[in-house]
């Protein structure tokens, strides 16, 4: 989603209050991810939570 809308993991981190290598590590699927940090990733694509999980 983040590729698609063309932003920066560094840029996108910035803007969601998150450190760039949080992102890296969410996206390759590294990390347990709190519910905070996905309300702020949503936010941050401006989708909802609930978008992460639909296939």
């Amino acid at each position: 989603m983040r590729e698609a809308r063309g932003l920066t993991q560094e840029g996108f981190a910035h803007d969601v209050g998150l450190h760039r290598t949080y992102v890296g590590s969410v996206e390759r699927g590294e990390r347990n991810v709190s519910l905070d940090a996905i309300w702020r990733l949503a936010e941050g694509l401006g989708t909802t939570p609930a978008a992460f999980f639909e296939r």
